[in-house]
C-alpha cells in the first residue's frame, strides 16, 4: 500500500474494507489475528503510525490530527466494496476522528466500530502528570495487562515500548474534542466488563455521535479483551457488511 497502510493479507474479492487503527503504544502487527479472522468477509488495511517497528526512524506524530491528516489520502475510494472503520483505545479515538473527516468529505463509512474507548464527548481522565515518568508508564501496563508482566522486568524492551506509548499519551492529553454533526452511520461499540479504564456508561455515549443505529457489546475481560473475542469481532464485522445487527451482550 504505501507508509501508513498495511494490508498483510490482500483480499480483492471480499466484500468490505475494514481500516484499522492500533492502541497507544500499539503498532500494525497488532491486528495479524484479526486480519486472518476476518478473511473472506473484509480486506484488513491496518494503520502504521510513525516512530515503530518499520517506521522506528521516523518522527512520533505529536497530535492526533495529524494522524488523521496523513491517514485520510491513504484510503481507497472504492465505491464498489464498503468501507469500515474499526480503533481500540487510542486508536477508537482516530477512527472516530477519520469518520467525521470522511464524512465532511461526503465518503462517510459504512460503519464505525469502536473497541475499549469511551465517548469522545465525554471530559477527559487525567491518567497521571504530563510528561509521565518511566514508572508511570509502566505502571500503566501492568494495570491495562497488555504486556506480559515478565517483559516489563527487560529494559532493552521498555527502551523500544516506552517511547511511542509515551509520545501517544501526549497526542490523548493535548486532544480537545469539537463538536459537530453527528455522523449517520452505525456505531458499535465493544467493551470489557472488567476494563480499569473504561466504564459501561462511558462506553454508552458512543450513542451520541450517530443519528444511524446504535449497539453496544459487553464482553468479558479487562482492556484487551479482544484477543480473547476474534470471532465475536469478526461477526460484528461480518453484520455491518451484510446490514443486519449483530447479537447485543448487555
Amino acid at each position: 500500500m504505501d507508509n501508513w497502510i498495511r494490508c498483510f493479507r490482500p483480499a480483492p474479492d471480499a466484500g468490505a474494507q475494514l481500516v484499522c487503527f492500533p492502541h497507544a503504544g500499539g503498532s500494525a502487527s497488532g491486528y495479524h489475528s484479526l486480519t486472518t479472522e476476518i478473511a473472506g468477509t473484509a480486506e484488513a488495511l491496518v494503520v502504521q503510525y510513525p516512530g515503530r517497528h518499520d517506521r522506528i526512524a521516523e518522527p512520533f506524530a505529536e497530535r492526533l490530527g495529524d494522524v488523521v491528516d496523513a491517514v485520510l489520502p491513504s484510503i481507497p475510494a472504492n465505491w464498489r466494496r464498503p468501507l469500515i472503520l474499526f480503533g481500540h483505545s487510542m486508536g477508537a479515538l482516530l477512527a472516530y476522528e477519520t469518520a467525521r473527516r470522511l464524512a465532511a468529505e461526503g465518503r462517510e463509512p459504512a460503519a464505525l466500530i469502536v473497541s475499549g474507548s469511551e465517548g469522545p464527548s465525554l471530559p477527559r481522565r487525567e491518567r497521571f502528570p504530563q510528561p509521565p515518568s518511566d514508572e508511570d508508564l509502566i505502571g500503566e501496563m501492568r494495570l491495562l495487562s497488555g504486556t506480559d508482566d515478565e517483559l516489563l522486568t527487560h529494559p532493552e524492551i521498555l527502551q523500544l515500548a516506552l517511547p511511542p506509548l509515551r509520545a501517544d499519551y501526549a497526542m490523548l492529553g493535548a486532544r480537545v474534542h469539537v463538536p459537530g454533526p453527528p455522523l449517520r452511520c452505525p456505531v458499535v461499540a465493544l467493551t470489557g466488563d472488567d476494563d480499569p479504564r473504561v466504564s459501561i456508561e462511558g462506553v454508552q455515549a458512543w450513542e451520541r455521535e450517530t443519528e444511524g443505529p446504535f449497539e453496544r457489546h459487553v464482553l468479558t475481560g479487562g482492556h484487551f479483551f479482544l484477543g480473547d473475542h476474534l470471532t465475536y469481532v469478526a461477526d460484528l464485522v461480518a453484520a455491518q457488511v451484510s446490514g443486519r445487527s449483530a447479537r447485543t451482550v448487555a
